[in-house]
């Protein structure tokens, strides 16, 4: 895996933790955050990709 790689992966990683945590303690659902959580790391590694590129 490449630099470039490991920093998109990480980056997505990190936005889908702070999306999933700030939707659980906006909801209180385990299932919504972990949804908003992977949702919001799966829209960002292509963009990140292009924008990082």
């Amino acid at each position: 895996m490449s630099i470039h790689a490991a920093v998109v992966f990480l980056t997505a990683v990190v936005i889908g933790l702070i999306m999933g945590g700030l939707m659980f303690l906006s909801d209180k659902s385990v299932p919504t955050a972990v949804a908003t959580g992977l949702g919001a790391a799966g829209v960002g590694v292509p963009v990140l990709h292009k924008l990082i590129g």
